[in-house]
């Protein structure tokens, strides 16, 4: 990676060919391909040497900021004296002190943390936990999973099976049996231009009772939701709708699974979505803000009774047959406690819920542009969607996203929307710079 402006690396002296890039469209890239090889604080650098604001944090990843030198000192010592350990059967030292901070900042109950190395494989191991928790009670006959409509719950195939986007499935046959879906909770007639959570929506909830009445709860082992959820245009949930989801789960034994790959970490102003809005699931995803994207890392955390009700049977037998070659690594860990220190020491989290306030009223700032129709905020979390151009889904959006790398800021795109999560490290005037370029870009944009 080079490190100096115009430095080898510029796109006239790559060959691109050889790396099929994901969630990409490879050959428009290709053609004309956005680069960068540096970053620091609140900027990618291009090899040409240009400053591009990063309003994604990398990709709801960075939240501490680029190469914070804390977090970079950490791997660079970790990398010099323990490059590796299994996790199977052996531990170090730092991943249990990890895992103890972690849980010391959940949701009161939540006791015990099982890492991973992705969001996706977060997903598909509390997945395997939830079937494993209602076979270990007796209750082996809860085999079927819950998602919703428009979720987003990583790659792997338990994942794009209880997700609900058609892009992520289409393509890749039956997946899991026995899935079924709530609808999602986003209805411009009702709850366009919210600010903060939405007044309407929480009946939606209820739908949960219908699948129940469909399937029986006696088959249903899980409900998994982003409280907010990311991929499919950032969209809040109504006020009372995870109260009242966790208020079915009780009353049928289902288990509450939040996905908070996006979330956790601080994004709403709190550790974790659920302490902001006040609903403890039994399980809690996460991954991305754990090592503040400076090394692959995610992990799921689980209720002290899922994690007992696992600890049975000869002890030097194991309880649990899941994991991975990559589990706890050193480096991620090394990481994962850098960036923990961080946010404390900076106080992260609470500049979020300082800056909310402005970063709300920026965001709704764009109301009357053109093309706008929603705008959506929570935390350091912001949409704003578009009109689609009829007969060219994601064409407005992508044609903003060109125009802002243009100008020097990175945004995220998902269909006719656009994403905003940036660093937590970010000013009142790159708060301005962002909704100003996205301002001037949509004025041009047809």
């Amino acid at each position: 990676m080079s490190s100096n402006p115009g430095a080898a690396g510029s796109a006239a002296e790559l060959n691109l060919d050889a790396y099929w890039m994901p969630f990409t469209g490879n050959r428009a890239f290709k053609k004309s391909p956005s680069l960068c090889d540096r970053a620091e604080g609140m900027y990618f650098y291009t090899p040409d040497g240009r400053k591009v604001l990063d309003a994604i944090a990398g990709l709801w990843c960075v939240n501490a900021g680029h190469c914070h030198p804390a977090i970079v000192a950490a791997i660079q010592q970790q990398a010099a004296t323990h490059d590796y350990a299994t996790a199977f059967q052996i531990g170090h030292p730092k991943v249990f002190e990890l895992a103890e901070r972690v849980v010391g900042m959940a949701p009161e109950g939540v006791d015990h943390a099982f890492f991973v190395n992705s969001g996706s494989e977060a997903v598909d191991t509390a997945l395997k936990m939830a079937l494993a928790y209602q076979r270990l009670k007796g209750e082996g006959a809860r085999t079927r999973l819950i998602g919703r409509e428009r979720g987003y719950h990583g790659v792997g195939f338990g994942g794009i099976s209880v997700g609900g986007i058609v892009a992520n499935r289409k393509m890749f046959g039956a997946m899991l049996a026995g899935v079924d879906h709530l609808p999602h909770t986003h209805d411009l007639a009702h709850n366009a231009f919210s600010r903060g959570l939405p007044d309407w929506g929480a009946h939606l909830a209820d739908e949960l009772e219908r699948l129940v009445t469909l399937h029986d709860a006696s088959t249903i082992a899980a409900v998994i939701v982003e409280p907010i959820a990311g991929s499919t245009g950032v969209l809040m949930p109504p006020q009372g709708y995870l109260q009242r989801l966790r208020e079915i789960c009780d009353k049928h034994g289902i288990v509450l699974i939040f996905d908070e790959v996006i979330t956790g970490f601080g994004r709403t102003g709190e550790p974790f979505a659920a302490q902001s809005f006040g609903v403890t699931p039994d399980l809690i995803t996460c991954a991305k803000g754990l090592t503040s994207g400076a090394i692959p890392m995610g992990g799921v955390l689980a209720t002290r009774e899922i994690y007992d009700t696992f600890m049975t049977g000869p002890e030097n037998m194991i309880e649990f047959f899941h994991g991975y070659t990559y589990s706890g690594h050193p480096m991620a860990v090394a990481a994962g406690l850098a960036a923990l220190d961080v946010y404390a020491a900076e106080g992260l989290f609470q500049r979020v819920t300082e800056l909310a306030p402005v970063w709300e009223d920026a965001i709704h700032s764009l109301k009357g542009l053109p093309h706008v129709i929603d705008l959506r905020n929570y935390g350091l979390v912001g949409a704003v969607e578009l009109e689609p151009v009829p007969g060219a889904p994601m064409k407005r959006a992508m044609d903003v996203f060109a125009g802002c790398w243009e100008e020097g800021v990175l945004i995220r795109t998902t269909g006719d929307n656009i994403a905003l999560s940036p660093p937590f490290v970010i000013d009142e005037s790159q708060i301005a710079q962002i909704v100003d370029t996205i301002g001037r870009v949509l004025k041009k944009t047809a």
